[in-house]
């Protein structure tokens, strides 16, 4: 097969200036077989990573109210602060132990650098918590040992050596028994690192803490920068899980950046190749581009049918409170939490969605279920927005790319009027020519007040040549029927009196004794809601002369819901 060109001009960037990420020699790999079943444990590192990275780092009020609703949500495990870097972090910590903010089965964590005094400080912060773990990290990657530490390979896994042994003494010294004390360690720059020397760190790291049945060890390997695909990232933890000794008593955590963009994919692809937990932050906040995004992650689980084991049913709730503690926002773009991640403004887009919200109805009426006991199949909605706490209203927006689709499900799900095609297909113009000349959005209430200025006269807009008030109709014997009509025509009270098959032909051989010659094209009419005072709509499409419109009208009498249609056609065609 012939290869096609590559029409794309060479760029004059400097491209010569970056190498490219090593591959992992891993031939049998097995993780693009997996598939994940069940939620991986769960770290939120907002209150670190996240806090350090914000142009103004949360107040102690700020991160309470973030504790607060980490714990609301169900994470069982949270990095609470960098207690040995200042006295804020230090006193934060002490102050949700000391106030008794910690559930008993919420597992609190605390990060070190690997110095004795920096350690010292931070097992201190800890002292009557329930349930503890103490996180050190060193850098272990090449540029960082020979450009920041300029250190040897044997230097740098004595760092990390002497650093668990240091947690491990001033934990049996400073922590009671009433604490549950665990440990993580992190050789930072893992994406960086060669693998050999990761693990060369891990297992001596390991040789000093001595995980076993009971006593398990947290390896936390992190992309602290983003280099590689997804798929490479993935490779090294299988490689790392599968050379690990002691494996069934280390815990093994991801924490990936985001700076190529592909942080969730990352953290799924290494749990498929045996990662065991995912730190990160809600909403991907954090340093440079973020850590990986615990919402994005926990509903791509919840979309699939896997339980996240976090409380995503008021995401507004979510978002607003991390708006308010990190004082930033959230992009209208957000996976699952944006304010326009449920909106379709194309035409056919919000066509799609109305037809599907309607399949969905029948279905579920088919099998004699609730639409929410049947699986979800709504065209261009992965979800169902109600279940993150999201109102039907905001899932269709129109403006000048939208369509009748849109429109027509805006007046069925706000008023519950279901438009006959050809009329959503009228009414759509409509609204095309106000965004036309207008520009921007038209809200739900906006469509309304135009629908019913288009359609619907009411006291307060008592436009069009007819008003009807009261009608009256008897059968004759060979089944024709007389209408008596009271009504108001060009600002005067008279009796419209008209004979036909029905009342609307009744009454259209009423509107031609004043001149008016209307054939009737299309009928149509359904019930608003359920019970005795159920209002009815009627839909009327009618040829006036050279024109050809639709009406409505709306009363809890039919034959009066049918008139008030066929002159609301009939006083739009004067207008």
């Amino acid at each position: 097969m012939a290869i096609k060109p590559n029409l794309q001009r060479a760029t004059s960037m400097p491209v010569h200036k970056y190498g490219q990420y090593d591959q992992v020699d891993i031939p049998d790999r097995t993780w693009p077989d997996n598939r994940i079943t069940v939620a991986p444990r769960w770290l939120s590192t907002d209150l670190r990573d996240g806090n350090q990275a914000l142009i103004d780092p949360m107040s102690p009020a700020r991160k309470r109210e973030m504790f607060d609703l980490l714990v609301r949500m169900g994470y069982k495990e949270i990095e609470v602060g960098f207690p040995s870097s200042g006295q804020t972090d230090f006193d934060f910590v002490r102050s949700i132990i000391e106030d008794g903010a910690i559930p008993d089965d919420v597992t609190i964590s605390v990060l070190t650098q690997a110095r004795e005094e920096l350690i010292s400080r931070t097992v201190e912060s800890l002292v009557g918590a329930k349930r503890a773990t103490v996180h050190l990290y060193n850098a272990t990657a090449p540029v960082w040992r020979e450009v920041v530490f300029r250190g040897s390979k044997d230097a740098v896994k004595q760092i990390a050596v002497d650093g668990t042994r240091l947690v491990m003494e001033y934990a049996e010294k400073l922590l009671g028994p009433e604490t549950v004390f665990g440990y993580q360690y992190s050789p930072e720059i893992f994406t960086d690192t060669e693998l050999d020397f990761a693990l060369e760190v891990c297992e001596a790291v390991c040789d000093v803490w001595q995980p076993e049945e009971g006593r398990e060890i947290i390896l936390n390997l992190p992309a602290t920068v983003e280099r590689s695909t997804p798929s490479t990232h993935a490779d090294r933890f299988e490689w790392m899980s599968r050379n690990l000794s002691r494996r069934e008593h280390i815990c093994l955590s991801v924490h990936p950046h985001n700076d190529r963009g592909t942080a969730v994919a990352a953290a799924e692809l290494a749990i498929m190749a045996g990662a065991d937990r995912i730190e990160g932050c809600l909403f991907g906040q954090g340093e440079r581009t973020g850590n990986v995004d615990l919402v994005t992650l926990g509903m791509n689980l919840f979309s699939q049918g896997v339980d996240p084991q976090i409380d995503f049913s008021d995401i507004d709730e979510i978002r607003r409170t991390a708006e308010y503690c990190n004082q930033m926002e959230i992009h209208p773009r957000h996976p699952y939490a944006g304010d326009l991640v449920y909106t379709a403004f194309s035409g056919s887009h919000q066509d799609a969605i109305k037809k599907g919200f309607e399949a969905m109805g029948i279905r579920a009426e088919q099998q004699g279920k609730t639409v929410d006991e049947i699986e979800w199949a709504v065209p261009y909605l992965p979800i169902d927005p109600k279940d993150v706490g999201r109102s039907y209203e905001a899932v269709i927006r129109v403006n000048s790319q939208s369509g009748k689709g849109g429109i027509a499900y805006v007046l069925q799900n706000d008023h519950k009027l279901d438009l006959p095609r050809r009329m959503q297909v009228e009414f759509s113009k409509i609204i095309q020519t106000k965004t036309d000349t207008e520009g921007g959005e038209v809200t739900p209430d906006a469509i309304w007040g135009i629908f019913r200025d288009e359609y619907l006269p009411n006291p307060a807009n008592p436009w069009g040549r007819i008003q009807v008030k009261n009608g009256q109709t008897t059968t004759d014997k060979d089944g024709t029927d007389t209408l008596t009509v009271e009504a108001t025509v060009d600002g005067a009270d008279t009796v419209l009196t008209g004979i036909g098959n029905g009342p609307i032909s009744a009454f259209f051989n009423a509107l031609q004794g004043i001149g008016i010659d209307v054939r009737l094209l299309d009928y149509q009419e359904h019930t608003m809601s359920e019970g005795a005072s159920a209002q009815a709509a009627s839909y009327i499409e009618c040829a006036i002369g050279d024109k050809v419109l639709w009406g409505i009208g709306i009363d809890a009498n039919t034959t009066r819901a049918s008139l008030k249609a066929a002159v609301s056609a009939v006083n739009r065609a004067a207008r």
